[in-house]
């Protein structure tokens, strides 16, 4: 039987039939002549670079506190390695700032945390408060089982409350 003498709700099946069989084909061969029928693959997480600035007034084996000084501030992160992106749970890192309570280069300005089971590392703090112009504060990771980073990461702003780093570790 010739379309024209089909009814019209069948000549429309048939219509969208045939524009499906060829948007489908259309479609099919696209994507093999691209290659994009291969999984797409994740790429690898890049270490983190040491920041200019970020090992002033660094001191080496800052103890592990629970808290540095009257608190009221926090530096939180987390800690992965390089490549994979697998958090790292229990390692070191160093904090200390410029702070209301005393200068970056004080020893009770300096203490260390450790990471969590999701590589996760929060330190309570007394407030920062800008340093040659800029609120910011310093982290370190020095543990020897990844390369040494030194992190100097500025605030937006003095009145926040918070400030967080985040580290990717590429193994020694």
């Amino acid at each position: 039987m010739p379309p024209s003498a089909m009814p019209p709700s069948v000549q429309t099946r048939a219509a969208l039939t045939r524009r499906h069989f060829v948007a489908t084909g259309s479609l099919l061969a696209a994507t093999t002549l691209t290659g994009l029928t291969r999984p797409a693959r994740a790429g690898t997480l890049a270490p983190t670079p040491s920041m200019r600035g970020g090992a002033n007034n660094y001191r080496p084996g800052a103890p592990i506190v629970e808290r540095i000084g009257g608190g009221g501030f926090w530096m939180t992160g987390t800690v992965r390695r390089a490549g994979d992106g697998a958090a790292l749970a229990g390692q070191r890192i160093q904090i200390w700032a410029h702070t209301t309570e005393g200068h970056e280069r004080d020893p009770q300005s300096h203490g260390a945390t450790l990471t969590d089971a999701n590589g996760v590392f929060r330190l309570e703090m007394p407030q920062i408060v800008p340093a040659f112009g800029q609120p910011h504060g310093h982290l370190a990771y020095d543990s020897g089982d990844y390369l040494s980073v030194f992190l100097r990461p500025v605030m937006p702003s003095s009145r926040d409350t918070s400030l967080e780093a985040h580290f990717v570790l590429q193994p020694v």
